[in-house]
């Protein structure tokens, strides 16, 4: 029996080391070698490894900002897009409306009061539909200050008044917003 635990004793000690590797004997009697593994290199890998997780932490959050600055411009950028969908077919009724105005002014004759009221009261349709789509006509009464912004310039008359000088005389074609983006400028003639 004292043979048998001395085998089991030896079992896994160590017998030579050769440059960080130990010889090692099994239960068989077989030898082996095996790296001895040391304090230094495992905090090297533990520093590395912290750095590298660092790094991922820091790329996760990068990305993950990234993704929601997408999100919140697409989100707005499909908000404006929903506003002025119907741009393009507001900025197409525009001359309609602008031709019945100048029906309505021109067809003042007594005999002709019937078709005056109903192409007055077709422009009163058309304009309420379009309000209701986000049309707003914009305010440019003579003696306001001209903003290339929102007007157009199409003439530029001697001001009749001095006041007038630099400002709006007349209004030629009317300017309309659609929500707050101006969709067509106003033209009009200013006093130099």
């Amino acid at each position: 029996m004292t043979k048998k635990k001395e085998n089991t004793a030896t079992k896994h000690t160590p017998e030579t080391k050769n440059n960080g590797q130990e010889t090692v004997k099994n239960k068989k009697g077989k030898t082996r070698k095996q790296e001895k593994t040391s304090t230094a290199g495992t905090k090297e890998e533990v520093e590395k490894l912290t750095n590298e997780l660092a790094e991922a932490k820091d790329k996760y959050l990068r990305l993950y900002s990234e993704f929601d600055n997408y999100r919140k411009r697409t989100a707005k950028e499909k908000l404006d897009m929903m506003q002025t969908a119907g741009e393009r077919i507001i900025t197409e009724l525009l001359p309609v409306l602008d031709d019945f105005g100048r029906a309505g002014k021109s067809s003042d004759a007594k005999d002709e009061d019937s078709i005056v009221e109903g192409i007055n009261l077709i422009a009163q349709k058309l304009e309420k539909t379009l309000q209701a789509q986000g049309l707003k006509e914009m305010e440019t009464p003579a003696g306001t200050d001209f903003d290339p912004e929102l007007h157009e310039a199409i003439t530029q008359i001697p001001a009749p008044e001095s006041k007038l000088k630099g400002k709006i005389v007349d209004t030629i074609e009317k300017g309309y917003y659609l929500g707050d983006k101006v969709i067509r400028f106003a033209k009009v003639v200013t006093g130099s």
